[in-house]
């Protein structure tokens, strides 16, 4: 018997024992814009995938594939599938037919292994056609608008984020602490939460950005837990998008901008010449940032007040959702989760009410300062909150206004004031 013949039979005998590509675990997920399934696989693989009509079914081949979990029944509420189903439409190959209620528009990938869970065939289903998430508008007391608070809770879905030696999984707290947030800020009078994640289940980092900027945000705010090696790291830490980060993004808006007709700051950048759209990017980028200091800013020092700080000062660095050109942004690291004390005030619902108090503190006493106009909380007047070290004379000089319209406005007999006083600022000075 030759060398071909021996390596074949070889061959053969390893894919019947050992080389079948194994499907060992199916789950699923609904979103509010598409149902993501994932297929836990015990190698890479390519499937050939295409669609079959009457009935309308979406059909994914898996050369030497072999099911080894049960298929799970599909909720009846959940959107484009009715169910998942197998066969062999021939030998060696495992057939994954998802029958579907509606026509979609499918995105097919795999993953690496990561996050303690091996290789991954992905199945997004969106519908087919461009999916509109901004939320309806609600009535802005006296006709002005509501100063609008995105509110990000950081992974999700098949991305567990960190976890805690408890079992503790990121994505759950952090989405705890926003819902918490979110109501906070809804019963502000002036102020609407959109939450960029509403349930378990995955949203990319680019979308996180188009989704608050569909909600026309005025603040982008990140929700996260920390994890490093050594479980004694703790406290908390606020980062804001750092420079060369701002102007990697800026070179993607200008390489992008003949595709798309995106605004930035209310301006179309399609239209413009490649100077003074490079201009525009970097005036909104400066602003955006500045913004995003003084918001960051406001947030450390309520998060100070609660529990230990981790950086003392705000931290800078290139996460993808801190780039949105024209939305001030941070990324807030609540705690520790590799910390067992603090993986366990991260269980608990008391203190998820602490830091959705303290957030929502900082974020309240940035729009004292700067309410966007048009907005009710603007109309109101602006307000100052007095550092250590500040005098009213200088606080006069900052909004343009004399020292003694502070004082009359304000009611104030002297001009002696003290830190953390409130002072209402004219509106139009």
């Amino acid at each position: 018997m030759g060398y071909r013949v021996w390596l074949g039979l070889l061959l053969g005998w390893l894919a019947q024992t050992g080389w079948a590509l194994e499907v060992y675990g199916v789950r699923y997920w609904n979103a509010p814009d598409h149902v993501r399934l994932v297929f836990d696989l015990s190698e890479a693989a390519k499937p050939k995938v295409f669609g079959l009509e009457n009935p309308r079914r979406l059909v994914l081949d898996l050369p030497r594939g072999r099911l080894k979990a049960a298929l799970p029944r599909i909720d009846g509420s959940t959107p484009y599938v009715r169910r998942i189903r197998s066969g062999h439409p021939k030998k060696g190959v495992l057939r994954l037919v998802l029958d579907l209620k509606a026509v979609v528009r499918p995105k097919v990938f795999s993953l690496p292994p990561g996050h303690r869970y091996g290789h991954r065939l992905v199945v997004d289903l969106y519908a087919n056609g461009r999916s509109r998430l901004a939320p309806k508008p609600s009535p802005a007391p006296r006709g002005l608008r509501e100063v609008v608070v995105a509110i990000d809770p950081g992974h999700g879905g098949e991305d567990p984020g960190a976890i805690g030696r408890r079992g503790t999984r990121e994505k759950d707290v952090v989405l705890a602490i926003a819902r918490k947030l979110a109501k906070l800020i809804d019963e502000t009078p002036g102020m609407r939460a959109v939450l960029i994640r509403k349930g378990d289940y995955y949203v990319p980092l680019r979308r996180r950005i188009q989704l608050a900027r569909q909600a026309k945000a005025d603040l982008f705010v990140s929700i996260h837990a920390d994890s490093f090696k050594n479980p004694r790291a703790s406290g908390a830490g606020v980062y804001i998008l750092s420079e060369r980060g701002a102007s990697s993004e800026a070179a993607r808006w200008l390489a992008a901008r003949e595709n798309a007709s995106d605004l930035v700051g209310g301006v179309s950048l399609d239209d413009k010449d490649e100077t003074l759209a490079k201009v525009l990017l970097d005036l909104s980028l400066t602003g955006t940032r500045e913004y995003s200091q003084r918001l960051a800013r406001e947030v450390l020092e309520e998060l100070r007040r609660i529990g230990r700080i981790h950086h003392s000062g705000v931290q800078q660095a290139g996460f993808v959702v801190l780039k949105s050109p024209d939305i001030p942004s941070i990324l807030v690291e609540t705690a520790f989760i590799s910390n067992p004390d603090e993986e366990r005030r991260l269980r608990s619902g008391k203190y998820q009410w602490y830091w959705a108090k303290a957030l929502h503190r900082g974020i309240r006493d940035y729009f004292m300062r700067h309410a966007p106009p048009g907005t009710w909380l603007a109309a109101r007047g602006r307000r100052h909150v007095i550092a250590r070290g500040e005098t009213l004379s200088e606080i006069a000089q900052q909004y343009g206004v004399s020292l003694q319209t502070l004082m009359e406005y304000n009611a104030l007999r002297g001009s002696r004031v003290r830190a953390g006083q409130v002072l209402r600022i004219p509106v139009g000075g």
